[in-house]
C-alpha cells in the first residue's frame, strides 16, 4: 500500500474534516482493516506515526527519518511486517544532485524531497527485492522529471526486482510516469493487474466524493519480475469521513520463479 496520510495542520477548528484529531482514528482503523505487508507513507510528521503503528500492530517495524538536514520534519517512512519480511539494509536519499546530503535541494524544489530505499528478503520464499517510497515535488515540473530519472537509475543500478511507490504529484500518464515506465524497467501495477478490485478512482479526492477517471497521482510501480494479481484504489470512508485527502493505492503481487538474488 502507498498512502499519503496528509500532514497534521495546526490551528484548525475542532471537527474540521482536515483535522488530524478527526482523521487519526480513521487512519488507524483503515490500516488495521487492511494490514498491508508493505506500507509506504507520505507526509508523515513524527506525531502522526503513533496512529500508523496502532493500526499496523506490534509485528510491524518502520524505517525513515525527517527530510530536513537535521533529520526532523516530514517523513516518507516504510513499514513492513516482520512476520514475512527481513530488512537487509536501507538508506534515505535526497532527491537532488547530492542525494547523500540530507536536506539538499537542487532541481527547482524549494523544500527537500526524499526517497527511502530498502532491500528486503521474503521469509517465505527467500527472495530479495528493493522497495522505494517517495513523494515528488508538488510545484516544480523540473524537479519531478529529474527525480523520476533518479529513481529509474536507482532501480537499474540495484539489479534486484523492485517496487517504487508514492505520491508523484502528477497524473498517469505524464512526463515522470513515462520516464519511470517507458524503458520497461517498471510498470504500473494498476494497469498490469490481472484484476482491478475497484473503479479507477482519482487518488486525490480531497475529502470530496470519489471521482471516476480523475487524476491518479499515487502509484505503485513494479519491475517485470512481479506478477500483479490484484490492484485497487481504496476510497473507504467511515461515517462519511475520509482518513486522508488521498486515497490509498494497493496491490497484491508475487515475485516470479528465478527472480531475485
Amino acid at each position: 500500500m502507498t498512502f499519503n496520510i496528509r500532514r497534521s495542520m495546526p490551528h484548525l477548528l475542532p471537527g474540521n474534516r482536515d483535522s488530524w484529531a478527526v482523521r487519526a482514528p480513521l487512519v488507524t482503523r483503515l490500516l488495521g482493516d487492511e494490514q498491508p505487508t508493505l506500507l509506504g507513507v507520505q507526509e508523515a510528521l513524527p506525531g502522526q506515526l503513533n496512529a500508523v503503528g496502532a493500526g499496523l500492530g506490534s509485528d510491524y517495524a518502520g524505517i525513515g527519518r525527517g527530510r530536513n538536514a537535521d533529520g526532523l520534519g516530514e517523513q516518507c517512512p516504510l513499514f513492513y511486517d516482520r512476520r514475512r519480511l527481513v530488512l537487509i539494509e536501507w538508506a534515505q536519499l535526497a532527491l537532488s544532485g547530492t542525494p547523500a546530503v540530507p536536506g539538499s535541494t537542487s532541481w527547482g524544489n524549494r523544500i527537500p524531497r526524499i526517497a527511502v530505499r530498502a532491500l528486503f528478503s521474503d521469509l517465505t520464499t527467500g527472495k530479495e527485492f528493493v522497495v522505494i517510497n517517495t513523494h515528488l515535488d508538488h510545484l516544480s515540473r523540473r524537479s519531478r522529471l529529474y527525480s523520476a530519472d533518479f529513481l529509474r537509475n536507482c532501480v537499474r543500478d540495484s539489479q534486484f526486482p523492485a517496487v517504487v511507490m508514492g505520491d508523484f504529484n502528477i497524473d498517469a500518464p505524464s512526463g515522470p510516469y513515462d520516464i519511470l515506465t517507458g524503458s520497461g524497467a517498471l510498470r504500473d501495477s494498476w494497469t498490469a493487474a490481472n484484476r482491478q478490485l475497484t473503479e479507477q478512482w482519482g487518488t486525490f479526492p480531497h475529502y470530496r466524493r470519489p471521482q471516476w477517471g480523475a487524476k491518479r497521482i499515487d502509484w505503485i510501480l513494479t519491475s517485470p519480475h512481479f506478477s500483479v494479481l490484484r490492484a485497487g484504489i481504496n476510497v473507504t470512508r467511515y461515517g462519511g469521513s475520509w482518513p486522508s485527502d488521498h486515497a490509498p493505492v494497493q496491490a497484491v503481487m508475487t515475485l516470479g520463479v528465478g527472480a531475485g538474488a
